[in-house]
């Protein structure tokens, strides 16, 4: 996890190493109940509302929230508020 800013905004960028996020999907990940890897259980895999809170709470506070791939496994999320 990073935190940078400038006069502007304020951006916090989150970065894991999991098994990433196929291309087909990342259209959809910010979506209502979405989850990429439907062969997983609720019990495992959570119920597809983490990344659409996410948004919406940057969203509510007239910020951004952007999914970067990694050009190996893992995923990087930016948000950014503005000051």
């Amino acid at each position: 996890m990073a935190l940078e800013s400038d006069p502007a905004a304020v951006r916090i960028v989150i970065s894991d190493t999991g098994v990433g996020i196929p291309p087909g999907a990342a259209p959809h990940v910010f979506e209502r109940f979405y989850r990429a890897d439907k062969a997983r259980s609720r019990r495992d895999g959570g119920f597809g509302l983490g990344l659409s809170i996410v948004k919406w709470i940057a969203e509510a506070h007239s910020g951004t929230v952007e999914l970067a791939r990694n050009s190996g496994p893992g995923t990087t999320f930016t948000v950014t508020l503005p000051r």
